[in-house]
């Protein structure tokens, strides 16, 4: 792959690097039985069982609105929504397929209202789309590795046949890109045994992506899934490798890098609780510590975290989820300088948190009380000011009196004496702004 096409990934993921943080939404029919968006799998549910829930979807509170306002409350800059997840189901009004949200009792196109409300509160936004489809009849059942039938002898279906299913996939991504307006972000999911890379016609189809709609960035997962990368992490990346990786569930222990060492854009994406899809039973969501914590661990390892909700049956996003987005969006309105267009330090990171900078600006993200003052390990000479960053509150700067072994770092400290143990004022994540003396 020429450096053409690195410079050209650079160009496009300009904006993605600096908005660092948004919103992943997954809804569909399983958010009927509740049970999670694997739910046919889990349960080997056959298209006939699960034409129950296609019979009864109608999510009268569905309100994109209150949707786009709770994730740029939240300091969400993009969003991105599961137009069409494994079980096949549209939120769109595809012209290919009756299995459609404008066919069942809500009569609505779900991703169009999506689009509107979200660009009006000024995000960005992408539509998710499964390379699977348990629903279509062209696509392996019998025999597969994940599909609710691969167990089942009377799905066994011509292989030749697949090249339908391909012509459809192929047909609904262009129906995305041309009917929907300028669209941000292709959040495919996913490659897995046999079906990766030009098994999908990848090279087409990126070729028609790019014709028509040549700035969206697209994910890796033409020739990946959330368990490899594919060629993106190499220096010999393929079209299709995508713009961005995609580690699932995980943030990568140093970031993610290509063979030289160069940075690639990524994009961890997590889930609130333990499931993509809205699950009744699951309560167990992670605090807006733990969401602030991993947003700025993301963006100290030159990353972006995508954090997902689940709305239910009628359209709504749990009161959980919303609680803990507002909490951080209220961190972020006073601590987003350090999040936005920042990335790694190139510093070690510290004993007592994380750094990450932009230009001259170091921000000290403290999550652990200090001893004394804090340590700013092979900083001396090079601090010419700190503060608060939450309020602009002055922290003080000095060569505490037992720190003569250090002469190689600097120190700073909340309040004085300097020497003392003070509370950090935010327990979650206090921000410290350094400005660096310019080299």
């Amino acid at each position: 792959m020429s450096q053409s096409y690195i410079e050209q990934r650079t160009e496009r993921t300009q904006w993605f690097l600096q908005d660092r943080f948004g919103m992943f939404i997954h809804w569909g029919l399983y958010a009927i039985p509740a049970r999670g968006e694997w739910v046919r799998n889990a349960e080997r549910i056959s298209n006939e069982d699960y034409q129950v829930y296609f019979d009864e979807f109608n999510p009268e509170r569905y309100d994109p609105k209150a949707w786009a306002k709770a994730a740029k409350a939240a300091g969400m800059k993009y969003a991105v929504l599961t137009a069409k997840h494994h079980d096949g189901f549209c939120l769109f009004d595809s012209k290919l397929t009756d299995y459609k949200s404008t066919n069942t009792k809500s009569g609505r196109d779900l991703v169009r209202e999506f689009l509107d409300a979200f660009r009006e509160e000024g995000l960005k936004v992408g539509l998710y789309y499964s390379l699977l489809d348990w629903h279509h009849p062209d696509y392996p059942a019998y025999g597969d590795q994940i599909h609710p039938m691969r167990d089942n002898e009377e799905y066994k279906r011509d292989p030749e046949r697949f090249v339908n299913y391909l012509n459809y996939m192929h047909g609904q991504v262009k129906e995305l890109l041309t009917d929907y307006g300028k669209l941000d972000i292709m959040w495919f999911d996913f490659s897995y045994g046999n079906l990766k890379g030009e098994a999908w016609r990848a090279t087409e189809l990126m070729e028609m992506i790019r014709s028509i709609q040549p700035n969206i960035i697209v994910d890796n997962r033409l020739e990946a899934s959330g368990e490899e990368g594919g060629s993106i992490y190499t220096d010999n990346p393929s079209l299709y490798s995508g713009d961005f990786a995609s580690p699932e569930q995980i943030i990568p222990p140093s970031g993610i890098t290509d063979e030289a060492g160069n940075s690639i854009p990524w994009e961890a994406c997590i889930t609130l609780n333990n499931n993509w899809g809205y699950s009744a039973a699951d309560l167990t969501y992670k605090s807006a510590k733990t969401v602030i914590r991993k947003l700025v661990e993301c963006v100290s390892k030159n990353g972006n975290l995508l954090l997902n909700v689940g709305p239910d049956a009628k359209g709504e996003i749990p009161r959980e989820s919303l609680e803990i987005l507002e909490e951080v969006g209220q961190w972020i309105r006073r601590n987003g300088d350090s999040i936005y267009g920042c990335g790694e330090a190139g510093l070690t990171k510290p004993e007592w948190g994380r750094y990450t900078r932009k230009g001259n600006k170091l921000y000290a993200h403290l999550f652990e009380e200090s001893i004394g003052p804090v340590n700013l390990v092979g900083l001396a000479g090079r601090v010419k000011q700190a503060r608060l960053l939450s309020d602009g509150a002055e922290v003080f700067l000095s060569r505490p009196w037992n720190a003569s072994l250090y002469q190689d770092d600097a120190f700073f400290n909340f309040a004085r004496p300097e020497h003392s143990t003070y509370p950090l004022p935010d327990e979650r994540d206090t921000v410290v702004e350094i400005t660096l003396i310019e080299e």
